[in-house]
Parts: structure tokens; C-alpha cells; sequence
């Protein structure tokens, strides 16, 4: 591309979606972000097509995927972004690469590392950005445990303990909870995807998996109470829970080292401030910044919970850092924040704890996963 207005005018994106993860997720944080512009968002429901209006004036709203699919093939749009069913996201990332489009895919990318990595072969033979929206990389807490171990503040970690838990007694059904395999429904694809992914970013390659996943609460069909043992390359054990019948939760992050330990409780804050219906964009509004009252602490010896250890500022939440690199990478090239290969690692423990817990073994996982 020659022509330098064509360099800095921003990227039209289509949202496929506008659920949850599409309008409380997505389409907030791309209309905060510098280089790109919502154009087109689809989904089924006339009340979200509206609500899509409201929130963003500029929108298009239509009714079906194949009008986002269209407009991209026709070259009115520049990034597909999948907030869709999990069930669609291989179909529909396929087809709008195949339309020429660079696809953003909520995670999971899809039910197997065999159907993540043929997407990426295929965005590679198209020369297309393809990335997944693994937000939670930056989350508050997980940004403080980065920096803890960038300074080696813990020493050598042993075992790091990671909690997505909830307490919902009873199902609220819909396709998250559906016990059909086509659906990748159940919380170790949901929560699981996420927590699996910070572990791998943080330690490395696993090399072993050991997995217990039940259905605790009348008329649920899939896994709401899953624990997974993952093994690293490195040696670090981490320890992984998910969900949704937790009665009294456990902190967010225990992270065990050979000097020091750090614990943090509570969640980062910024999903919370994106339903209430708050912008990162917001001039002079501060955006992920939680009170010092809920900072994690670190040390050794006596519990957090009794004042052990010293408090550690926890830096801010950054989820707009996501499509902020997004856009770098279309607009620059390179590699954007999580890659499709990043995804299939992730989905090979994934599919390594599902093994696992339906068969009471531990599973191991091969060199390169």
C-alpha cells in the first residue's frame, strides 16, 4: 500500500455477535481504539440489533454472518471479529478468511489443536492476521504476577494456583451449558481456555495432564466443577480450577516460590465496569485501577488473610491493550498479541484434561506441544 492516506485510515471492522462477549467485550473496546472503526455488527435478535444502534450510532446492524462475510469479500471491511457460538468459530473464521479478511476469534479458536493449526495455515497461505482474544492476559492480577516474576521476586515458583470460581447453584442454561459436544459447552472450554492460556504464557509448554471434571447442580449437562494439574516443561506445577458451584471462593492467585509467595483475591475490575457500561475512552477517567484495600500481598510465613506478607500495588487492567496491538499489526504487520499457534498449545491441554477426566489418567503431552 503506497498511498500514505490509505496507511493511516483506520481498519473497518465487522462484529460478528452481539451477545455478552460482543457487546460488552468487543464492540466497546474497538470503538475505543485509535485505527479502527465498528462498521458492521450482525446478529438475529432485532432488540440487540438495536441495542448494536444505540450504543454506536455509526453502526450497521444486519440480520445474518453471510452479510458481515459479503462486505468483507466485496472489500468494505478489513477485520472480522467472531463473537459468536463456540460451534461456529472454525466456519466462520474460515470463511472470512477465505473472503480476505484478518479474523479475531473469541476464545476458544475451536474444539481441537488440529482445527486451530489449519487455520493458521490457512491465514498464513492468505498472508491474513489471525488472532484470539485471550483478554484475560490482561487482567490486573495477571499483569502483577508477569512483573513479580520479571523482578524474581519469588525465587524459583514451585506451584502456581490459579481460580475461576463462582457460586451459581442453579444452571441458566443456554448453548454455555449445553451437553452437547457440538457446542463446546461447560466451564473447561469457557474459564478453562482462559486460565490454561496465563499458565502456558507465563511457564511454558506442558508436558503432563491430569484433569477431574464434574456436573454438580441438578439438571446441569455439562462439567461446572473442574480442577486440572498441569506439568511444565520447567518443572512448575500449576494447579487450575473452574467453577461454578464454589460456595466460599478461593483467591484468585497463590503463587508458591522458593523465597516468597504471593497471593491475590477478587477479580480484575474491568469486565465488571464494561457491563456497567463504563469506556476505557473516557477522558480523565481512570480505566483496570482497583483500591489498595484489594491489592494481593507477598511474602512468606503467615497467611494473607491475617496480615501476613506485604501489600503489592496491583497494576492497572489493560484489556484495551488488545486491539490496540490489533491494530499495530494491521497496520504495521507482524504477529499479533496471541496467535493461532499460542491457541492450539492451549487447546492441546484442553483436550489432554477432557482425556483425562473421562478416563482417570494423567495424560502426557508430546515434545512441541
Amino acid at each position: 500500500m503506497s498511498d500514505p492516506e490509505a496507511r493511516t485510515a483506520p481498519h473497518r471492522v465487522g462484529l460478528i455477535g452481539y451477545g455478552l462477549a460482543g457487546s460488552v467485550f468487543h464492540a466497546p473496546l474497538i470503538a475505543a481504539t485509535d485505527g479502527l472503526v465498528l462498521d458492521t455488527v450482525s446478529t438475529r435478535s432485532p432488540d440487540r440489533q438495536a441495542q448494536a444502534r444505540a450504543e454506536h450510532p455509526q453502526v450497521r446492524a444486519v440480520a445474518t454472518a453471510e452479510e458481515v462475510l459479503d462486505r468483507a469479500a466485496a472489500g468494505d471491511l478489513d477485520l472480522i471479529v467472531l463473537a459468536s457460538p463456540n460451534k461456529t468459530h472454525v466456519p466462520l473464521a474460515t470463511a472470512a478468511l477465505e473472503a480476505g479478511a484478518a479474523v479475531v476469534v473469541d476464545k476458544p479458536l475451536a474444539a481441537t489443536a488440529a482445527e486451530a493449526e489449519r487455520l493458521a495455515a490457512l491465514a498464513d497461505r492468505r498472508g491474513l492476521l489471525l488472532s484470539v482474544f485471550q483478554n484475560r492476559r490482561w487482567d490486573n492480577d495477571f499483569r502483577t504476577v508477569r512483573k513479580l516474576l520479571a523482578d524474581d521476586a519469588l525465587g524459583e515458583v514451585q506451584r502456581f494456583e490459579s481460580r475461576f470460581e463462582r457460586w451459581r447453584p442453579r444452571p441458566k442454561g443456554g448453548w454455555r451449558e449445553s451437553g452437547d459436544p457440538a457446542e463446546l459447552g461447560g466451564l473447561l472450554y469457557d474459564l478453562g481456555s482462559h486460565l490454561v492460556d496465563q499458565a502456558l504464557t507465563l511457564f511454558g509448554p506442558a508436558v503432563s495432564v491430569y484433569a477431574e471434571a464434574d456436573i454438580r447442580r441438578p439438571g446441569a449437562e455439562a462439567d461446572d466443577d473442574t480442577f486440572l494439574a498441569v506439568t511444565h516443561a520447567g518443572g512448575v506445577r500449576s494447579h487450575l480450577w473452574v467453577s461454578a458451584t464454589t460456595a466460599q471462593l478461593g483467591p484468585r492467585f497463590r503463587v508458591l516460590g522458593s523465597r516468597a509467595g504471593y497471593v491475590k483475591y477478587g477479580l480484575d475490575p474491568q469486565e465488571a465496569a464494561l457491563r456497567a457500561g463504563r469506556r476505557p475512552d473516557t477522558e480523565g477517567a481512570a480505566w483496570g485501577v482497583e483500591p489498595e484495600s484489594d491489592w494481593g500481598r507477598l511474602g512468606t510465613g503467615e497467611s494473607p488473610v491475617t496480615g501476613g506478607g506485604q501489600p503489592v500495588p496491583t497494576l492497572p487492567g489493560a484489556y484495551p491493550a488488545y486491539y490496540a496491538a490489533i491494530a499495530r499489526a494491521l497496520r504495521e504487520g507482524g504477529a499479533p498479541p496471541v496467535t493461532a499457534t499460542e491457541a492450539a498449545a492451549a487447546l492441546r491441554v484442553l483436550e489432554a484434561a477432557k482425556r483425562s477426566a473421562a478416563q482417570g489418567v494423567t495424560v502426557r503431552i508430546g515434545a512441541g506441544s
